[in-house]
């Protein structure tokens, strides 16, 4: 009784509260179940390799390489328990028992605050998958081959070539992986790679090929090289010149094989589509153009038609000029506003090489190209012969008109960081896709700021089917007429008409920088002095003032490292030594992902450069080449140029 006339004052649910603390201090602080002793021996490889370098320091990113010691013991955990993350009650220990690893390489360093990483996104997934059941089931359900190919190349050695053509199936587990990048450490890019170290590789990424082929974390402390330059900017970001350069290139490589894999199957299905569109007989006149293929939506407009919907081509309706014509906003009789391009100096000979060109075209659909509708082909005793293409209509017109023409001033802000960081993305998408996306592959040859226009979104799609020409697959054209934009041309295709892929990287790159910096191609100082907006750029970088290419003003700006990755790919893009340019599919992945930007070479000396400028560049010259301070995306939340160049 007296025990409980004792215990009478606390009610029961007090009683059992009290008896529920210590198990909910333990569920608070629940151990870290990555096991992280598997990234010690990286840690002991990267730091042997720092303490042999002349200056004490090497080029690796340690967010970079923060990530990959995540995803190698996420992909052991994964093998071990057939889960993808550690419950988010043990986030805090799991990023204090990486914290001590860290410290034995990195000085002052913590990923959380340097990075921009929450503690909860250790534990945070891709599309809510956390087992490997689900992401199988995910797997199966988008295609039914592709984690038998998968096991079929991966489950053995990665070494060498076989790692590439892992790869190369890898890249497919991507496709059905649409989850948008949240920041989180174990994004969606990366879950396919986790996946096949720990659940299908029969060695595990306990192993120094799978940890190389999946993660690129060497254990070769000769594959592990000293940074090479100093690079800061105006906001005082202190530098950090690292990056695997190593296990970095070779996942560059790798990955190329694997889009090329990937791209081939596509452009197998697309001949066959082609073909279907063309139909078999090519000799047909303008006479027997009537009717377009059932197989695609092009529409045959009738001149009248045209004529109807911009008001008898009206100039209060025309939205833009170039060499090739005019470009008119017109109105369809369903209310639906379009573009029409006009060409001139047309004739009837080359009817039908236009007529398949626009059915192809129209069959190439991408979020970052603009919409062809329809075309018209007519002859009319006023006009003359007459080659229209109908396209949908961007609102908010081009990019050059945001930057140098009536936007520019209209708006009474300059465009923002994340504006011109999807500008920037999507243009890249769109172009990787003429190039990859379909067969023969597409070389734009005319990228230029007026030829990228803006939906209501702001998102970005490539325009212009005047220039645009099919190359032969793995085939370079030399071409005896250039054609393209003056500042935009590729060097290799100016001088010897040698046209390629990275004959439209080089223009990406002029656009890219032109969008960081809002200076056109062709600078002029003073009208007494003009240079390349590329070479300028150049200049900045190799002085550590890399920020400086940034337009001042701009509003929202992004972080320094992301900014600053954005105008080492523009400069590597615009590198005027043809095979220095990475290919565009690699572009998109490193401004997509955490991927570093490859180290850039050095560049020749500026024509246009004085005795000063040659002394400078001689006296400064170093290693030859430079490399980002980081290379790293960080997780936080006038007129137009038009003159055609001929040979």
């Amino acid at each position: 009784m007296g025990i409980l006339r004792w215990a009478a004052p606390f009610p029961l649910p007090l009683l059992l509260l009290l008896s529920w603390l210590p198990a909910m201090a333990s569920a608070q602080s629940a151990s870290c179940p990555l096991n992280f002793t598997l990234f010690q021996k990286y840690v002991d490889v990267y730091k042997a390799a720092s303490d042999a370098s002349a200056n004490g320091t090497i080029n690796v990113s340690p967010c970079q390489f923060t990530l990959q010691g995540i995803h190698l013991c996420q992909a052991e955990y994964l093998r071990t328990s057939g889960l993808f993350l550690p419950a988010l009650n043990s986030s805090a220990s799991c990023w204090a028992a990486l914290q001590l690893l860290l410290d034995q390489i990195f000085t002052d360093f913590n990923p959380r605050s340097a990075c921009g990483f929450k503690t909860e996104w250790i534990s945070t997934g891709c599309m809510n998958i956390s087992s490997r059941s689900q992401f199988e089931s995910l797997a199966k359900a988008s295609s039914s081959t592709v984690l038998a190919d998968v096991n079929q190349t991966c489950s053995g050695s990665v070494s060498g070539s076989t790692c590439a053509t892992c790869t190369a199936t890898i890249t497919r587990l991507n496709a059905f992986l649409t989850g948008p990048p949240n920041g989180n450490v174990s994004d969606c890019t990366q879950y396919p790679f986790i996946y096949v170290a720990g659940a299908v590789n029969r060695f595990g990424p306990a192993n120094e090929d799978t940890a190389l082929c999946c993660f690129a974390l060497s254990a070769n402390p000769d594959t592990i090289t000293p940074s090479v330059l100093s690079s800061g900017g105006r906001s005082g970001t202190r530098g950090w010149l690292f990056g695997v350069i190593g296990g970095v290139l070779f996942l560059l490589v790798v990955a190329g094989i694997g889009f090329w894999f990937v791209v081939r199957k596509r452009r197998h299905r697309r001949k066959r589509r082609k073909k279907k569109i063309v139909g078999p007989d090519s000799s047909r006149t303008a006479a027997h153009l009537e009717y377009v293929g059932a197989s695609t939506t092009l529409v045959r407009y009738t001149f009248d038609e045209i004529k109807a919907a911009t008001e008898n081509f009206s100039r209060g309706h025309i939205i833009g000029k170039g060499g090739y014509g005019n470009v008119y906003r017109g109105l369809l009789p369903d209310g639906t506003e379009v573009a029409l391009k006009r060409f001139k100096n047309c004739s009837a000979a080359g009817d039908e090489d236009f007529r398949h060109e626009v059915e192809v075209i129209a069959s190439v659909r991408h979020v970052n190209l603009v919409g062809l509708r329809g075309y018209c082909i007519a002859t009319t005793p006023l006009e003359g012969h007459q080659r229209i293409i109908v396209c949908d209509l961007m609102k908010n017109g081009s990019l050059h008109d945001h930057l140098f023409g009536w936007a520019s001033t209209a708006r009474e802000m300059k465009l923002s960081w994340p504006i011109r960081q999807k500008i920037a993305v999507g243009t890249a998408r769109g172009i990787a896709y003429l190039h990859y996306g379909v067969t023969p592959s597409i070389i734009h040859r005319d990228i230029k700021a007026s030829n990228i226009l803006l939906d209501d979104e702001f998102e970005p799609k490539v325009a212009d089917f005047g220039l645009a020409k099919f190359a032969p697959e793995g085939v370079s054209h030399v071409s005896t007429r250039v054609a393209g934009t003056l500042g935009y041309v590729a060097p290799e295709y100016a001088l010897y008409g040698q046209l390629t892929e990275r004959s439209d990287v080089y223009s990406f790159g002029v656009l890219l920088l032109e969008l960081l910096s809002g200076k056109k191609p062709i600078i002029s100082s003073d009208g007494e002095q003009t240079s390349l907006v590329t070479d300028w750029a150049w200049s900045l970088v190799r002085e550590g003032r890399t920020l400086d290419v940034i337009e001042e003003g701009m509003p929202e700006l992004g972080s320094s490292e992301v900014m600053e990755k954005y105008v080492m790919v523009a400069v590597l893009a615009s590198h005027p030594q043809l095979y220095a340019r990475p290919l565009m599919d690699k572009i998109v992945k490193i401004l997509e992902t955490d991927l570093v930007v490859p180290t850039i070479p050095d560049r020749p000396i500026p024509l246009t450069s004085n005795l000063m400028d040659i002394e400078k560049s001689v006296s400064s010259s170093g290693s030859g080449h430079l490399s980002s301070f980081s290379g790293y995306q960080s997780f936080a939340l006038g007129k137009d140029d038009t003159a055609t160049t001929t040979e």
